[in-house]
């Protein structure tokens, strides 16, 4: 078990490796974003989908994250189809 009781050196004299941290120069600083007032991400729906089992198979197959993809694609075409439906058609 380890023990977590505190260094004998403080924090504000132990060395910390920053080699691997790209500097910030001005012109890097100069671009960075400030966002305010951001929307909060809408969370995913979860809900059951029935699906050939070769569909399903192929897309775990492709590995972890085959569920955002199986997401990404049918957006894909909801926005591709909303682009080519009449008015009518979406609701």
């Amino acid at each position: 078990m380890k023990n977590y009781t505190s260094s004998k050196k403080s924090k504000s004299t132990r060395k910390i490796d920053l080699s691997d941290i790209p500097e910030i120069t001005p012109e890097k600083f100069a671009k960075a974003v400030v966002r305010f007032n951001l929307k909060p991400v809408e969370k995913k729906s979860l809900f059951t989908l029935r699906v050939e089992p070769e569909v399903l198979r192929w897309y775990r197959n492709l590995g972890q994250g085959y569920q955002t993809r199986m997401s990404q694609i049918l957006k894909a075409y909801m926005v591709e189809s909303m682009r080519h439906a009449p008015a009518s058609r979406i609701n």
